[in-house]
């Protein structure tokens, strides 16, 4: 499951009204979680002590939580599906009216495209976190943000084909489903669609912004230079404000935000201006009241008889065409069911002019009257409007990247479908990772880059005579332990939980951009890959027939060779698991740009960091094992063995307490614990700690904050302390090695069930 770090809303739901449009740009104040405890209620240690080393990222997603056990196979229940039969059960729902929640123009289409979108749309490029991957729009916050009012009556609509399916269809893959079907229905030909989406049981933990408000905008600074990792403008928002930046209405500034919002999700010029003009192509915006007079409280503070749904709706019907969400009112074409060309078509052949919706919004009209009668009433029947625009449509039209390529899809109808069913594929995809991930047989077979494609392996695998001798020859390389170590730890730890992108299968840390990261001390992993490149090619050639070992199982191979060879050094005998199959990917297979995005601004377990980061170094250690999908446990095995066995950025000595660096010990832990040294701040450097015999004055260790944090706070000292018993030093060894094992095969999704 994948996951996330360092919340500003706390897990627990917020209990405040707030009755906004996910439009207005009236920020409403958010009290804090402190604010909101009652006397009787038993406060978290943050509440005392709120620059506490927040863990809990470490923590989240248990199997504690999960309703269907550890053993629920979800890939083998979804394979059991006819996808047919739920697609046609799907377009069923589409025009079966509810009274409760009428559809506009007697179809739900565009108000699940919706839904589908604003699942997948928090994904962002920076951390990999947000995306549709475990449904997190069913919990706070997202369930309860100013953009997604009532997108929980969605899903409520939803419920009976879930209920259907049960277990075999979550709800982050039935969601985005919904929305293709919901094209399709409409008549757009959709890319493909594939499942996977295994559903959360809590929400994530994921900063969305320094603001204490709703619709604050307190991320930017100098020239409008957005705060990372965050992509949308203001605290509530999936992507930008349709007025404009904090609801100036400028088409040309808000082209900035776009473009900028767009490209942090992933997105180029051309799949922006294809995922706004075909997503406006369908439904409309529903403004028909001032959301601040209508609309009660979102679904977290809503009371408890309303059963989860939010943002009721207190004038006229309360639905229908008294419906309040964005606090924006019309629709973009004549038919607003159907796939059409109108939105491009309306948007060039109409001057339009700033009004406003009935709820006070800042849209626009075509000028001078023009096509007053266009548009029909999505409820009542003979009444007509103009079609409307955002500001943030208008950027289509008056910037001029962005005006090229729309007037290249308004001439060209069936290049701009194709852009837009690829793009709506990579919006409802780009957070599953991989091809090797996808589920059902609707997928489209071409490998797109963004998907990371790998080789298949098409060669037989080494078996565990061929494994022994290449290890004995890389061992017998002028390699050393260390350097086998950083290597193989530099492309494994790549990977991010988040977006289950990286990782060592791919042999990218070969390749531009990974071969030139700070990080990985370019100058001595092109040595080392040199050598081992030779000694895999030496090796393949003496191997017979089609048998064979890739880069990339050769560098985790390497890596643990020289585990082995660092335990048995400190006195341990223990057999690093090793599994062949991976294989090598090639520099036109690798997205340059979209990668660097991975390259780490901190490491912890390598003492690695640089100053482009807003947490401190302790934090970033919780965000790098969090990204790395690691339990406690598992982060302070690995900092402490890698401590020892010297594995630190440019081979600094920083946290290296041991005599016998480049073996595998619990010296770490052990002189951590250790009361005979005393620690003090460095005279000449403010992030180094100098450590001093207690009785001689004597140095004996430098270290940073995350090697002292391990004895300074007391959840991570708990469990240092076990790794320091002399009882221990096996346990130790082993802990290390599972743990390591771990993060060499998170890629692995062959080997997972």
């Amino acid at each position: 499951m994948k996951k996330s770090v360092l919340p500003i809303i706390s897990a627990v739901a917020v209990a405040v009204s707030m009755a906004v449009s996910s439009t207005s740009v009236t920020a409403q104040e958010r009290p804090s979680y402190h604010a909101n405890q009652t006397m009787t209620e038993a406060k978290e240690n943050s509440f005392w002590w709120p620059n506490m080393l927040n863990l809990e990222p470490l923590r989240q997603h248990s199997p504690e939580s999960n309703p269907l056990g550890e053993d629920f196979d979800y890939a083998s229940a979804f394979n059991q599906l006819d996808l047919q039969q739920v697609k046609k059960d799907i377009e069923e729902l589409m025009t079966s009216d509810q009274d409760w929640w009428p559809a506009d123009y007697g179809h739900y289409g565009p108000f699940f495209i919706r839904m589908a979108w604003h699942g997948a749309g928090t994904y962002r490029v920076q951390d990999g976190r947000g995306g549709g991957a475990g449904a997190q729009q069913r919990f706070e916050p997202l369930n309860s943000w100013p953009d997604n009012v009532s997108l929980d009556k969605a899903r409520r609509l939803l419920w009976p084909v879930k209920q259907k399916y049960g277990q075999a269809l979550s709800w982050g893959d039935l969601m985005a489903l919904t929305g293709n079907v919901a094209l399709e229905s409409m008549g757009f030909e959709t890319y493909g669609f594939a499942g996977g989406r295994e559903d959360a049981w809590e929400p994530d933990i994921v900063y969305w912004g320094p603001e204490a408000q709703w619709l604050g905008d307190e991320r930017y600074k100098g020239e409008r230079e957005l705060e990372n990792p965050l992509a949308a403008v203001q605290m509530g928002l999936i992507y930008v404000n349709p007025e404009g930046p904090n609801g100036t209405p400028d088409p040309v500034l808000a082209a900035k935000d776009i473009r900028d919002t767009f490209a942090r999700m992933a997105m180029n010029d051309e799949e922006t201006v294809a995922l706004i003009a075909g997503g406006h192509t369908f439904g409309k915006a529903h403004g028909a009241h001032d959301p601040e007079e209508c609309l009660e409280a979102e679904p977290a503070a809503a009371p408890v008889e309303q059963q989860g749904l939010g943002w009721k709706n207190n004038c006229g019907k309360g639905n229908a065409e008294d419906t309040v969400t964005s606090g924006l009112e019309g629709a973009w074409s004549a038919a607003p069911t159907r796939w059409t060309m109108q939105y491009l078509d309306n948007l060039f052949n109409y001057e339009w002019e700033q009004t406003r919706s009935p709820a006070g919004g800042i849209q626009w009209i075509p000028k001078d009257g023009q096509a007053s009668n266009l548009v029909p009433d999505a409820h009542v029947e003979g009444k007509r409007h103009a079609p409307i625009m955002f500001t943030t449509d208008l950027s289509l039209k008056e910037d001029p990247e962005y005006r090229k390529i729309a007037k290249r899809f308004q001439e060209n109808p069936e290049e701009f479908e194709l852009a837009f069913a690829k793009a709506w594929f990579k919006l409802t995809h780009r957070d599953m990772g991989p091809k090797a991930r996808y589920l059902g047989d609707m997928a489209p077979q071409e490998d797109l880059v963004w998907q990371d494609p790998i080789p298949e392996v098409d060669f037989e695998l080494v078996n565990d005579s061929d494994v022994a001798e290449l290890k004995q020859r890389i061992l017998a390389s002028d390699l050393t332990v260390p350097e086998l170590v950083r290597t193989a730890w530099a492309a494994a730890s790549s990977f991010r939980a988040t977006d289950l992108r990286g990782g060592v299968n791919g042999a990218r840390i070969a390749l531009e951009p990974q071969i030139n990261w700070e990080a990985n001390n370019p100058e001595e992993l092109q040595r080392v890959l040199g050598e081992l490149k030779q000694i895999r090619a030496d090796f393949n050639d003496d191997l017979s027939g089609n048998k064979k070992i890739s880069l990339a199982d050769t560098i985790v191979l390497a890596g643990a060779a020289a585990i082995e060879k660092a335990a048995e050094d400190a006195g341990h005998q223990v057999t690093v698991p090793f599994v062949a199959g991976r294989n090598d990917a090639t520099q036109e297979m690798t997205d340059v740009h979209s990668f660097s995005f991975l390259e780490p601004t901190a490491d912890a377990f390598r003492n690695y960091y640089s100053t482009d980061s807003r947490l401190n170094p302790a934090q970033m250690t919780v965000d790098k094992a969090d990204r790395l999908d690691l339990t406690v446990p598992e982060m302070t095995v690995l900092v402490g063995g890698l401590r020892t066995l010297d594995a630190n950025y440019q081979g600094a000595k920083h946290g290296v307490f041991t005599d016998q660096p480049g073996t595998l010990s619990n010296d770490f832990f052990v002189n951590l614990m250790s009361m005979d040294t005393q620690w003090a701040k460095s005279e000449d450097d403010e992030s180094v700690f100098i450590g001093r015999d207690r009785e001689s004055g004597e140095q004996k260790y430098t270290a940073t904050t995350v090697d002292l944090i391990f004895g300074s706070n007391s959840e991570l000292r708990a469990v240092s302390e076990i790794y320091a018993l002399n009882d221990s030093k096996e346990k130790f060894v082993n802990d290390f090695v599972a743990a390591w094992t771990k993060v060499m095969q998170l890629d692995r999704f062959d080997l997972k069930s």
